[in-house]
């Protein structure tokens, strides 16, 4: 009979030594390679209004290009390129919309990102291709890629087209951050909120239907106003929101118990923000309050990435930066306000509730 086979493991002498600094996958780098790739390719497709189109009916490359006046083949990759990133989807021998896209990427939906989008590429994203150079100098692009002296909001609203577009992208940023931003802190004690730079008025609006004992005015430019009452006339609250023209660093400041300001103090230079600060300090009632909605930076700084990377797009942009809590403690009490406290709302903006004594 022939011996039965036994398997044999065979085993080194002695194991191999581990190799003390192992070479890293490059899939991290390669991956922000081509990010950029990824948000331009969601840029085009909003800017040429492809998913509006395949909104109303699921089309295919060739009906598409016809209706868009492009070429077809370019197209055509353009939207396997969108399939690809999960915004759409085959349909036969077509393209229709993922519903992320519907909610998002359509200019006719009530949560449209699109104006933020269109202000990304447009102006964004030119911008950040001088990043360096706003490393180097501490200052913003505009005059280098633009040509344009003068502040942020002389371009914004240079045309009526920029306007809309700069208002829609902060109104879609605003419907997905105040409902968290007004639930953060019991705000029930408060009867007027007076939102300063408030523009579409969706924090306004929003901390007017939590709270039904809760009156406001929205407080902006008067090329901004118009937006903010239209906005305001759709809401169940629409006769406790109120439109106030003006200019939060020169004019009277509304009557208020509570002055809300969001995306505000990271536009601004620190003698900026001591002067706005002291002026609705001085507006306060006694037991008044200011609420604050901006992304905080963890104290370390060591992120999260979402509000490093906004504090870039302060440089490129603005006088301003994003802040920490301590950071924003310090403002405060430097202008009298006590009883500083913040929240991580899980939003793209947190919040911050300071009273005055």
């Amino acid at each position: 009979m022939p011996a039965r086979y036994k398997p044999r493991i065979d085993v080194p002498e002695s194991s191999p030594v581990p190799d003390p600094s192992p070479i890293p996958a490059p899939s991290q780098i390669m991956d922000l390679i081509e990010a950029f790739r990824r948000s331009k390719v969601m840029f085009a497709a909003v800017s040429l209004g492809i998913f509006d189109l395949l909104e109303r009916k699921p089309a295919d490359a060739a009906t598409l290009a016809t209706k868009l006046r492009v070429e077809a083949e370019p197209l055509e990759r353009l939207l396997d390129a969108c399939v690809g990133l999960k915004l759409l989807r085959r349909n036969g021998g077509g393209y229709k919309n993922e519903p992320v896209a519907s909610i998002y990427l359509c200019r006719n939906s009530e949560r449209a990102l699109t104006g933020y989008i269109l202000y990304s590429n447009d102006v964004l994203f030119r911008l950040w291709s001088h990043l360096e150079d706003a490393v180097r100098e501490g200052t913003p692009r505009w005059k280098q890629e633009f040509g344009i002296e003068g502040g942020i909001f002389d371009h914004f609203f240079r045309t009526e087209a920029a306007k809309q577009t700069f208002l829609q992208g902060m109104h879609g940023l605003g419907v997905l951050s105040s409902p968290k931003v007004v639930e953060a802190f019991d705000l029930s004690r408060f009867r007027r909120l007076a939102d300063l730079g408030g523009a579409t008025g969706h924090l306004a609006i929003t901390a007017c239907e939590r709270y039904p004992g809760l009156r406001a005015v929205v407080f902006d430019l008067p090329q901004v106003i118009e937006a903010a009452r239209a906005q305001a006339s759709r809401s169940p609250a629409a006769r406790r929101v109120e439109v106030m023209a003006g200019d939060f660093f020169r004019d009277e400041l509304p009557e208020a118990d509570l002055f809300a300001m969001s995306r505000i103090l990271h536009d601004w230079s620190p003698d900026k923000i001591h002067k706005l600060l002291a002026r609705i300090y001085q507006r306060l009632p006694a037991g008044g309050g200011i609420l604050i909605s901006e992304k905080l930076l963890r104290e370390d700084k060591t992120g999260p990435s979402s509000a490093q990377l906004q504090s870039l797009n302060m440089l490129v942009c603005t006088e301003g930066k994003e802040r920490t809590l301590v950071e924003y403690c310090r403002l405060l009490e430097a202008a009298g306000f006590r009883n500083v406290q913040g929240r991580i709302t899980g939003s793209p903006l947190d919040a911050v509730l300071a009273i005055k004594p």
